[in-house]
């Protein structure tokens, strides 16, 4: 007996993709690095016009987390598409260096400068620490897959770079837009150094609430005020959440429209905000009080008050600041700790007392307090209160309040002398406002919520005092504190210095070897600049001055939702300030990772996903699918499970993929390819829906909507091919002769199909993309990455035939066939599709088009035999589909079954030499070969 299976034209089924993706991909790394495969991408995309990504760097210090894992692939994935849109996408990867993580880490391992090591070798120590990081971080990061100059990132310890800083310094400075300033900041007593509003952020802290009456001095003017006689006792009462600050309090602000009430209550009178008084009576149990009197607030103006237990006099102040949002309407007020507080002090000649030290002790001076810290003093003010009868109320509140960034830890406000950028002296903050409408920004919410910022923001304090950072290179004079006439060119010449031995030769820097014989009146600043400030300039620092860079502004900035108060602010900020031009066209966001719950990832609460973990359970490319199939533009939810139902997904791209490649089994594109003209019908069909699938996710790409590709390639795999397409032609390419044109139509096919959907899917798949490449029948480039989208595939002409609209009939009419097969399998149906013969019953638009078809009407279906009737012939048995003017008739089929194709056919053994053939098997096995003219 013939042995029908050799002569089948069977594919290999699998090819050298064997073993997981965590043991592939680590071989697909050193592949690349050894074959220089960035270099190859870089001379690839010469003489292209650049699209140019900066990017915002993590700092050195700590593993990666799924965050930065989610920042770089996203980076990843538009860098690729890119270079594959026909642009020179160079991505050069950098990280800040320096800055209160790593000195904080540093200082665990050899303790504080100054104090138990000297600050040039802990500046060295930090610079170790940085760079051992670095190289932790760069191997995880390429791990992902990432593509870029990782063996020249951009750093801001090097010393080109810091000395470039330091330069754009000297420009804001050229500009006018620096000034000294002594007011209060943000400080963190943890790190001992003022914080800009970028570095702050606001979190639930239990605090002390406190109702404070301050005696009434100048009684007489007190009555005056409120023409009434003056009463025998009288206090103006504050509310504070912050106890601390009473030490520090100079005077009281009332504000000036305001209306005021004097209670009497309780034996003595109170002056309160007219509108709250029966509130604050409730709050401070006065079941019985008679509002005497109301007055504004500025016939209150410099009525004398006494501190609430120091013996100095506190004076009633009028402003434009007080609200009656909470509180008493009456505002303590300490010039050292509060913006509000300082001004107005300011302008009744009321000076700061610099109450604390660096580290939140109070000083000497601040009698009863001496040596207390900041954060443990509030039980002492408290007890210190009720013990001089001054206390009305005292409870504990929850309230969002100011955090370090870094630390984590609760900010002051401190009075200090620091290094301001100014908003508003050149027209800083009019110059950002006018140009970031004319950026780009994706999503589009990022626009208003940077005009916000960009409105309220302060000047900004860019002076911090640590010793690890970029020093603010600058001679003040010692008596009139401003700085050297000459400072532009001091400026260059210490940054020629710091190129040459780093940050150090300005701390070695004996100023006599620049100033000389003015030496003696000056001094160095000893401030390091702000690490937003190093990252802030990059486009002067970096972009400017690497060479496959070298544009401003940058086409795009990417970074997390939190940036847009840090780094997208302290760019657009200095770009402004520098160039009078924001530094970047698009600025792109994505939000954070969370869990399932909501909740965002913490060690503490067990809920991270560890990208190094996904990475060796999964692999990278399950990773990178995940984060291109989320909705980046807001919080993204991220979980094993997650992760787990991504890996089925991209299952079913690679198995797709693969089935391709197998079907491609002895084909030589250049031998055997069929012209797109000569394809039978639905081959060429499916050629012409992957050159719309590519218009379209081109598009999406350019419009960095990931999510969009990841769907569209995703359901091409599951509905036009594995539902359709690769069904109707395994027919075809398991019977018919191996060199037949239906055979080659269909092969030809799926490598156009395959050599475009191998390039869709690189910049998100990339390893999987390019071992898919490796094993493409025909000459190729070396990588996938080193090609641009697919020119291989045509649309059809609008007026064919044989178009969207035929094919988008027979897929209506093939799945309704099959909803009736399903059935009929439910109900006890043996074998498959091919075991029945059908009926449809249709209207005459559908019926018009499907018996075009003819015989091949049974090959789209996948049954034994198929035929069209009006719908109106449709018998009392026929069932519904679902499907609009479709009814079907399906019986089980009695004819002989083929042993060859499956097919049940009257003409099986009609060939005595062929006994258990089908008439078309037999023409294909022994005779010229079927002619297939559609499908």
């Amino acid at each position: 007996m013939t042995d029908y299976k050799a002569t089948l034209n069977l594919p290999e089924t699998d090819f050298p993709m064997r073993g997981s993706l965590p043991q592939r991909e680590p071989e697909r790394l050193k592949q690349w690095e050894a074959m220089g495969l960035y270099q190859k991408i870089r001379a690839f995309s010469a003489g292209r016009p650049k699209f140019i990504l900066h990017d915002g760097p993590p700092y050195a210090n700590g593993d990666i987390h799924i965050g930065h894992a989610v920042n770089k692939v996203l980076k990843d994935i538009i860098v690729k598409s890119k270079n594959m849109a026909g642009y020179d996408a160079p991505y050069v990867p950098g990280w800040d260096c320096h800055g209160l993580p790593i000195e904080h880490k540093v200082e665990t391992m050899i303790g504080r400068a100054g104090d138990k090591v000297d600050h040039k070798t802990f500046r060295r120590k930090c610079r170790e620490y940085a760079l051992q990081q670095i190289d932790g971080q760069r191997t995880s990061f390429k791990r992902l897959g990432v593509f870029g100059d990782w063996d020249n990132p951009y750093l801001t310890l090097d010393i080109r770079v810091e000395a470039d800083i330091i330069r754009a310094l000297g420009k804001i400075i050229e500009n006018g837009h620096l000034h000294k300033g002594y007011k209060p900041v943000y400080w963190s007593v943890v790190g001992e150094s003022a914080l800009a509003e970028a570095e702050v952020e606001y979190k639930e802290k239990t605090s002390q609430s406190i109702d404070v009456a301050y005696p009434v001095v100048d009684l007489a003017a007190l009555g005056k005020a409120f023409a009434v006689d003056a009463p025998a006792s009288a206090h103006v009462v504050i509310w504070t959440t912050t106890p601390w600050t009473i030490p520090s309090s100079l005077a009281v602000s009332v504000g000036r429209e305001l209306e005021y009430a004097l209670v009497a209550a309780g034996g003595s009178h109170y002056v309160l905000a007219s509108e709250l008084v029966e509130s604050l009576a409730e709050r401070y149990g006065w079941e019985q009080y008679e509002i005497v009197a109301r007055a504004r607030g500025d016939a209150l103006d410099r009525i004398g008050l006494k501190h609430p237990f120091y013996d100095y006099g506190v004076p009633v102040l009028v402003g434009d600041h007080v609200t009656l949002e909470a509180g008493t309407g009456c505002v303590h007020t300490a010039p050292d700790h509060g913006m509000d507080d300082f001004v107005i002090c300011q302008q009744y000649g009321i000076d700061t007392i610099n109450p604390m030290t660096d580290g939140g002790l109070y000083r000497d001076h601040i009698k009863g307090f001496a040596g207390q810290h900041v954060y443990k003093v509030d039980p002492a003010v408290i007890e210190r209160l009720q013990g001089t009868g001054t206390l009305l109320a005292h409870t504990e509140i929850k309230h969002q309040y100011a955090h370090c960034w870094r630390t984590k830890t609760p900010l002051i406000y401190r009075a200090t002398p620091q290094w301001f950028v100014s908003m508003t002296r050149n027209g800083l903050r009019k110059g950002a406002q006018e140009a970031i409408p004319g950026i780009r920004w994706v999503p589009s919410w990022g626009q208003q919520r940077m005009e916000g910022m960009i409105d309220q923001s302060p000047d900004w304090c860019i002076s911090r005092q640590r010793t690890w950072g970029v020093p603010i290179a600058l001679f003040m004079h010692k008596t009139t504190g401003e700085i050297h006439p000459r400072t532009p060119e001091l400026i260059e010449q210490v940054a020629q210095r710091v190129e040459v031995d780093g940050m150090e030769a300005w701390w070695d820097l004996d100023p006599a070897e620049l100033l000389g014989n003015e030496a003696g009146d000056y001094e160095k600043v000893t401030d390091t600049l702000d690490v937003w400030f190093d990252s802030g300039v990059t486009h002067h620092s970096v972009l400017r001055k690497r060479p496959e860079l070298g544009q401003y502004p940058a086409d795009m900035y990417l970074e997390g939702s939190d940036q847009h108060r840090g780094w997208f602010q302290s760019s657009l900020k200095t770009g402004i300030a520098i160039n009078n031009q924001a530094p970047y066209k698009q600025v792109l966001t994505h939000g954070f990772t969370v869990d399932p719950n909501g909740h965002k990832m913490s060690k503490s609460l067990g809920n991270v996903v560890d990208p190094k973990e996904i990475n060796n359970k999964m692999g990278a490319d399950v990773l990178r699918l995940w984060i291109a199939s989320t909705d980046y533009s807001g919080e993204m939810t991220c979980s094993e499970d997650i992760i787990k139902r991504t890996g089925d997904a991209y299952r079913r791209i690679r198995n797709t993929s693969r089935f391709m490649l197998a079907n491609m089994n002895g084909f030589d594109p250049a031998a055997h390819s069929v012209a797109l003209d000569d394809m039978l019908a639905l081959d060429r069909w499916m050629v012409h829906r992957a050159a719309q699938l590519q218009d379209e996710i081109c598009q999406h790409y350019d419009n960095y909507l990931f999510l969009n590709v990841y769907q569209r390639v995703h359901n091409f795999c599951v509905l036009e091919l594995g539902g359709f397409y690769l069904d109707i032609i395994k027919d075809r390419q398991y019977t018919t002769q191996a060199d037949s044109l239906s055979r080659r139509s269909a092969q030809t096919a799926l490598y156009h199909i395959f050599n475009a959907m191998t390039r869709w899917i690189a910049p998100i798949l990339s390893f999987t993309a390019e071992e898919l490449w490796e094993h493409m029948p025909g000459e190729k480039a070396e990588s996938v990455f080193l090609n641009t989208w697919y020119e291989g595939v045509r649309l059809l002409a609008d007026d064919t035939v044989w178009g969207d609209d035929f094919w988008e009939v027979a897929i209506k009419a093939k799945e309704g066939t099959n909803k009736v097969l399903e059935h009929m399998r439910s109900e006890g149906m043996k074998g498959g599709s091919l075991g029945a013969e059908v009926t449809l019953y249709c209207t005459d638009d559908m019926r018009s088009v499907l018996e075009q078809l003819g015989d091949e009407l049974r090959f789209v279906l996948i049954t034994s035999q198929a035929a069209v009737r009006p719908i109106g012939e449709a018998p009392a048995e026929a069932q519904d589909t679902g499907v609009e003017g479709l009814k079907v008739v399906a019986t089980i089929s009695e004819k002989p079954k083929c042993v060859r194709c499956w097919h049940h056919r009257d003409d099986v053994g009609a060939d005595p030499a062929h006994p258990e053939l089908c008439g078309r098997c037999v023409t294909n096995v022994a005779g010229a070969g079927e002619v297939r003219l559609h499908a």
